[in-house]
C-alpha cells in the first residue's frame, strides 16, 4: 500500500537533495527517515534512489512514485482545504503587518498562492516599521504579524515558527575583511553599519551581536530597501547585515562578499504571530502551510524551525 506520508517524504527528499535536510524539514530523525525509505523499498522490492549520489538520483521506481506524488498530493491538499471550509466557514479577514523589510521577497508569492485557494478571505498588508505591530495585534487591529522578535510578555499571542535563517554580513569585495570566513564584534568597531530604518533593538546585528559585546560601529546609516543597502555596500559606503536568503542573488551576481557573524554564525527564526483565539480558523492554519511551502520552495539557506 502506498501511503501519503511515503509520497510526502519522497517529494521532500527531491526538494532538499539530501537525507539530512529532508529529515530536518519533516521533523524526523535521519534514522527514522532512513527506516521509512527502507520500508518503502522493501515493500516495492527495489531501491527508490541511489545512495550517496551527488546530485541525488532517483531510480525508475522512485521517479514513478514522484510522478504519482505530484498528481496526488496537490489534490489531497485541495480536498483537505475544502473540508476545512465546510467545517469552519469560508470567509474571514487577515490584516497582516511585517517587521521584516526583506520578507516581501517571499510574502508576495505566498499571498498570490493563498488568494487562489481562499478568495473569500479579505487580505490587507501593511508595514510594521513605523508603529508597534504586536500591541496592535493584541488589540485586534491586526490579525497576523511577521516578526523575528517575539514578545513573550504579551498574553494570548501564539508565535508560529515559519523558518530559521542565518544573518550574514555583506561587505565590498575589496574590503579588508572580504577574505575572512567570519567576523567578531570588534571587527566592526570602525565600520559604518547600514541598516533598515527601524529601532536599534529590533535589529539582530545590534541585539544579538554588537550590543552584547559592548561594540559601537563608527556610524549607522539607513536605507529603506534591500537593494539600496547592497548598493551602498558595493560602493564602499559601509557594511550591512542581511538574511542569507536575501543576500543570495547578490552573491550569485558577484556584487558582494558574505561573512558569518561569529564562528558559528548568527541564526534567527521568523514567526507568524497571531492571537490564540484565531488558531481554530481553517483559513489561518492554511496560511501557515502556504507560507512555509512557498518559503522552502523559493528561499536559499533556510532551515525548519
Amino acid at each position: 500500500m502506498i501511503e501519503l506520508r511515503h509520497l510526502k517524504a519522497l517529494t521532500t527528499l527531491r526538494e532538499t537533495g539530501s537525507m539530512v535536510r529532508a529529515a530536518e524539514r519533516l521533523c524526523l530523525t535521519q534514522s527514522a527517515l532512513s527506516h521509512l525509505f527502507r520500508e518503502m523499498e522493501d515493500r516495492h522490492e527495489q531501491p527508490l534512489f541511489v545512495r550517496k549520489s551527488r546530485p541525488l538520483r532517483f531510480t525508475s521506481a522512485g521517479l514513478r512514485l514522484l510522478q504519482l506524488a505530484d498528481d496526488v498530493l496537490p489534490r489531497v491538499a485541495v480536498a483537505q482545504r475544502d473540508l476545512a471550509r465546510l467545517a469552519s466557514g469560508q470567509a474571514g479577514r487577515l490584516n497582516i503587518a511585517i517587521e521584516c523589510h526583506s520578507c516581501y521577497q517571499w510574502l508576495m508569492p505566498t499571498l498570490d498562492a493563498y488568494r487562489d485557494d481562499w478568495p473569500e478571505v479579505e487580505l490587507d498588508l501593511s508595514s510594521g516599521f513605523h508603529f508597534a505591530p504586536l500591541p496592535a495585534l493584541v488589540r485586534g487591529d491586526l490579525d497576523l504579524v511577521v516578526t523575528s522578535n517575539p514578545d513573550q510578555s504579551l498574553k494570548g499571542i501564539h508565535y508560529e515558527p515559519l523558518f530559521s535563517f542565518e544573518m550574514c554580513l555583506a561587505v565590498n569585495r575589496k574590503h579588508p575583511l572580504a577574505d575572512r570566513k567570519w567576523v567578531e564584534p570588534q571587527d566592526l568597531a570602525g565600520e559604518v553599519q547600514i541598516t533598515y530604518p527601524v529601532e536599534r533593538e529590533r535589529l539582530d546585528i545590534f541585539q544579538h551581536f554588537l550590543d552584547p559585546a559592548g561594540i559601537e560601529p563608527a556610524a549607522v546609516r539607513t536605507a529603506e530597501l534591500t537593494v539600496m543597502m547592497v548598493q551602498l555596500v558595493v560602493s564602499g559606503r559601509g557594511v550591512c547585515a542581511l538574511p542569507n536568503w536575501a543576500l543570495h542573488e547578490y552573491l550569485q551576481k558577484g556584487f558582494v562578499s558574505q561573512l558569518r557573524l561569529g564562528k558559528s554564525g548568527l541564526w534567527s527564526t521568523l514567526y507568524a504571530a497571531v492571537r490564540e483565539e484565531m488558531l481554530e480558523q481553517a483559513f489561518l492554519r492554511d496560511f501557515f502551510v502556504t507560507a512555509k511551502d512557498t518559503c522552502f520552495a523559493n528561499l536559499n539557506g533556510i532551515r525548519s524551525a
